[in-house]
């Protein structure tokens, strides 16, 4: 999933939205009916059930639908995808940071 950069830009897409981020953050904690999801937010039920396909279709999110209720759960593997591609990036940035540090120090110490 991880090189699939469609993928990664629906991820990022669906946790633009803050009800959709609040919806992962209940799901980091345990798999959720759909009632105990919208509980919490503002908006009718069937709002709530557009923004949980938005997060299954991103991948985060999957449910099973047993008798009546639909229950959701986070897909860890696709957080973790998330969580790899900004980590690449972070890391990126702290060696030009660091390297930049020792030149600023070395320049300094030229002075």
């Amino acid at each position: 999933m991880l090189h699939d950069p469609a993928q990664l830009d629906l991820m990022f897409q669906a946790l633009a939205d803050p009800a959709r981020r609040q919806m992962v953050d209940r799901l980091s904690r345990g798999p959720a009916s759909v009632s105990q999801l919208a509980e919490p937010l503002a908006m009718s039920l069937s709002a709530v059930v557009q923004h949980l396909n938005v997060l299954e279709a991103s991948g985060l999110v999957r449910s099973e639908k047993l008798g009546r209720v639909r229950t959701c759960q986070i897909e860890p593997k696709a957080l973790r995808a998330a969580e790899h591609w900004i980590n690449e990036r972070r890391l990126v940035w702290e060696r030009r940071l660091d390297r930049l540090g020792d030149f600023l120090a070395q320049t300094k110490d030229e002075t």
